[in-house]
């Protein structure tokens, strides 16, 4: 009996392995296709081309380093469009993470959910709360000064019945602004440096 247990263990796992294997790189290609038409999206443009990637570690407010990737873009005639920028912090349900597209000055261009697990009809309003007509939408703000809910004090109304989750979203467009006007300049050549 412990043969046969042995032996179909070992042909499951092989099973899994190798459709672990046919499936990695159209599972790959899909993300970079997502973020792709992600970046497309969140800096308002069809026809642009990311110039630069950059990977910019900074510490939140309580010390815990966080990482952020910043995709500098151009137009196809070479001017600067901003940057989008990959954002995550703790939401309600879990990891919240986002892009936000920012032009050369800051303000925000447009956003999109990357990955989030929020309450479906409740935290799950983000992607498109945010961006709709109201004291909601900070399409066009720029988060210089950060951008807080109503409830905070601030100037951004929360999702109904959502504040966690608005102040988790808040907290990683605010991040990700900073990551994008925190990024270190080479002198030399005026590019971002990478961190490898």
């Amino acid at each position: 009996m412990a043969l046969v247990l042995t032996g179909v263990a070992v042909i499951t796992g092989a099973i899994l392995a190798a459709v672990n294997q046919v499936t990695k790189e159209p599972i790959a290609i899909q993300k970079e296709k997502a973020l792709a038409d992600g970046i497309k999206a969140v800096m308002v443009c069809d026809e642009l081309v990311v110039t630069k990637t950059d990977v910019v570690k900074q510490n939140d407010a309580k010390g815990k380093e966080l990482s952020y990737t910043i995709y500098q873009t151009q137009d196809k005639q070479g001017k600067d469009l901003g940057a989008a920028v990959e954002s995550a912090t703790m939401g309600f349900g879990g990891n919240l993470k986002i892009l936000v597209g920012f032009d050369p000055e800051g303000k925000i261009l447009g956003y999109t959910l990357l990955e989030h697990a929020e309450t479906p009809g409740l935290g799950a309003k983000a992607d498109k709360w945010f961006q709709a007509d109201g004291k909601g939408n900070i399409i066009g703000k720029n988060p210089k000064e950060e951008l807080v809910v109503n409830k905070d004090g601030g100037q951004v109304d929360a999702i109904t019945a959502s504040t966690i989750t608005s102040r988790a979203f808040l907290l990683a467009v605010n991040n990700a602004y900073k990551a994008y006007k925190n990024t270190p300049i080479d002198g030399a050549t005026g590019a971002s440096k990478q961190e490898k």
